[in-house]
């Protein structure tokens, strides 16, 4: 690049390209500098306008030049230009080059143009020119720390000291305020470019799908597989050269004694780009007394929301913002790791606070499953800061730990107490109502399949039940629990102990609720429909099972062929009777009148039960055909061989068709018709 050429008569000087500046920099063989007083600086004298004339007579120093001469100046020992030398003389002027005034013209004239362009980003548009200028800056600010160290011996030094400090330390300030305002400028240009909600391709609204994908989609706490971010998901939205830019600024404050500044300026605006992230998944700010007075279905979304950031902090933001605080304070390993520790415990905080407020809120039973979402987000998240290499050796990392296992500790202790809850549950319902037709209960349904669900949890509420189970045994009734003998981990885990305790309380509860019904049929068909739906249920689930045991399930199992038998006992065993052939014959012939009577009295009989039992209900097909095909094989043969031995007894005709109302193929008809929940109209007997 050619020199711009210098205007006559003029203090400026024509800036070269940074190619220009490293060579001069790097190469031995650098035009040499006249660093005599005479050179660098013009008579001491007390009337401006000859020392303004005599400097404007002196050829423009380009930007190499000043720069190597100010090099050589930082170059001198502090006290040697200025101290009490025996040598020199109290006439003696203090030597600040020219090159000093010429230095802070150029970064004020950069400074200037930079500010003339239109654009919002003022760097990266002209790399060497940015390159030339971080230079002077540096060199600025050491020279502002040298004048600043100077000891000059006599009141005309000193007053040249200070208008040279004065200058140096002005034009160093605008320098500082400059790159602050770019470095806000730059960090809150990403935020502004990630919110743009109205653009589907901007990084705000691929990221907010992607982070309402994660909570919505599932009531489970699933995490999203290891893989890395695709580009859709990558934050901070900042490109390399961007990166590289505000690490060259970073370098420059600090080097330049603004490290505060930098550092506030850091913080104020991540913390801004993390609210505005965690915002575009709908997560607010919301205060104790808002959870508080939150309806659950609204808190339940809230919960959602929440876990989603947390995850979404986890593999995406905390991660990312890891990476370019570590890029960006490259050349300050320690102040990047600082200001992330910080920032990753203020987002941290924020997030352990929404968890603290659903703690306190009222506990109920549909809230035990989003509690352990919750307590399993929370784990996830303290081996996510476990795994955090870049933050292993901040301080402030166990202390942010420490916080996560309390919150974490409270959440377990809540989901222990609103499962134990159950118990009560159980125990209250005390309806004197008995269900119609015999049909599964309520309780039984609602209790099996919170079970069902809240093992889904089961390695979760192990662990809950295990670090709480003196607050679960305070909070369970007295009644002694059943431990599966068959399974000898389960001897030792409190929540297998609870579950055993909860499967005592409902079988206590249903038999009490079996006694409602006056029919002792009905009762056992009660008993039958929730025996069955329970084994069913355990047997359907492979953790519930596990935690029951093989010997829980055969003993209710037995329990069911036991109902079934008390069942055939009080129903057909009473219809058998009228088949019974003693008491038919006497005298050796067969009596008519009591044949009469036998069919009269078993068609009356088998008639009521028909009526009955068909509105009887056994939503369990298996349990139904089962109990279809035992009565039929007890009732059929009995009534076949029954009629087919007495009925030639009866008269042909009139008489026959008056007793004998069905035939054997009636019979087993009729019997599949039972418990189907609806009456049927008898039908007749096939001809």
């Amino acid at each position: 690049m050619e020199k711009s050429p210098a205007p006559e008569k003029s203090s400026s000087f024509a800036r070269n390209d940074c190619k220009e500046i490293e060579d001069v920099e790097a190469s031995p063989d650098s035009p040499a500098v006249d660093t005599s007083p005479d050179a660098l600086q013009g008579p001491a004298s007390e009337e401006n306008e000859a020392v303004e004339e005599s400097n404007a007579e002196e050829p423009d120093l380009t930007l190499p030049q000043v720069w190597d001469e100010i090099d050589v100046f930082l170059g001198r020992n502090s006290d040697s230009p200025c101290d009490d030398d025996e040598s020199k003389t109290d006439s003696d002027p203090v030597e600040i080059p020219r090159a000093v005034e010429l230095l802070s013209k150029n970064v004020e004239s950069m400074i200037d143009k930079y500010a003339m362009d239109a654009g919002k980003s003022k760097f990266g548009h002209d790399p060497e020119e940015d390159s030339c200028f971080f230079g002077s800056v540096s060199r600025l600010s050491k020279l502002a720390d040298k004048i600043g160290d100077l000891k000059p011996s006599d009141e005309n030094a000193n007053v040249l000291c200070s208008s040279s400090l004065n200058r140096t330390s002005s034009v160093l300030q605008r320098a500082m305020s400059f790159l602050e305002e770019e470095l806000r400028a730059i960090l809150d240009e990403d935020s502004k470019t990630g919110s743009d909600d109205s653009d589907p391709k901007s990084a705000k609204a691929r990221q907010s799908s992607s982070f309402n994908n994660y909570g919505h989609d599932s009531d489970r706490c699933i995490l999203p597989d290891p893989e890395p971010a695709s580009t859709e998901e990558e934050f901070p939205c900042f490109m390399s050269e961007t990166i590289s830019i505000m690490s060259k600024i970073a370098d420059t404050m600090i080097s330049a004694g603004y490290e505060t500044e930098c550092r506030v300026l850091w913080m104020i605006m991540r913390r801004k780009a993390f609210k505005s992230e965690l915002s575009k998944g709908g997560l607010d700010v919301l205060s104790i007394d808002d959870v508080q007075r939150m309806q659950w279905d609204s808190l339940e979304r809230e919960i959602s929301t929440w876990i989603a950031a947390v995850k979404r902090c986890c593999t995406i933001l905390l991660p990312g913002e890891g990476a370019l605080s570590e890029s960006v304070f490259l050349g300050q390993p320690e102040i990047g790791q600082v200001l992330f520790g910080d920032l990753a415990r203020s987002v941290s905080i924020r997030l352990l606070d929404f968890a603290e407020a659903v703690v306190l809120t009222n506990r109920s039973a549909e809230k035990l499953f989003k509690f352990l979402d919750m307590y399993e987000t929370l784990q996830d998240l303290i081996a996510a800061v476990d795994g955090a290499k870049r933050y292993s050796d901040d301080p402030r990392k166990e202390e942010v730990r420490a916080e996560m296992v309390v919150v974490k500790g409270r959440i377990g202790e809540a989901a222990v107490s609103i499962f134990c809850q159950l118990e009560s549950s159980i125990k209250s319902d005390s309806g004197r109502v008995p269900v119609p037709s015999g049909a599964v209960h309520p309780l039984t349904r609602y209790t099996m399949n919170y079970l069902e669900y809240a093992c889904e949890y089961k390695d979760t509420l192990e662990q809950v039940f295990q670090q709480h189970h003196e607050r679960a045994i305070v909070e369970t009734s007295d009644s002694e629990p059943m431990y599966n003998m068959d399974s000898p981990s389960a001897k030792t885990s409190p929540f297998s102990v609870q579950l055993m305790t909860v499967m005592d309380l409902l079988d206590a509860n249903l038999e009490m609720k079996s006694k409602l019904y006056k029919d002792q049929s009905l009762r056992y068909i009660f008993l039958m429909n929730n025996g069955r739906y329970i084994v069913q249920k355990i047997k359907g689930s492979s953790k519930i099972h596990q935690l029951m045991g093989d010997t829980w399930c055969r003993r209710r199992s037995s329990d069911l062929r036991q109902y079934h038998k008390n069942y055939q006992r009080e129903t057909w065993y009473r219809l058998l009777q009228f088949l019974n052939h003693e008491g038919l014959q006497v005298k050796g012939k067969v009596s008519k009148p009591v044949l009469k009577e036998r069919f009269k009295c078993f068609n009356s009989m088998f008639d009521d039960i028909h009526k009955t039992q068909s509105t009887w209900v056994v939503n369990d097909e298996q349990l139904q055909s089962e109990l279809r095909v035992s009565i039929s094989a007890v009732v059929t043969p009995a009534y076949r061989s029954f009629l087919g031995r007495f009925n030639q007894f009866l008269d042909p005709g009139r008489q026959s068709e008056k007793y004998i109302k069905y035939q054997p193929e009636d019979i087993e008809s009729l019997i599949d018709e039972l418990f189907d929940g609806n009456p049927t109209s008898m039908g007749r007997r096939r001809t």
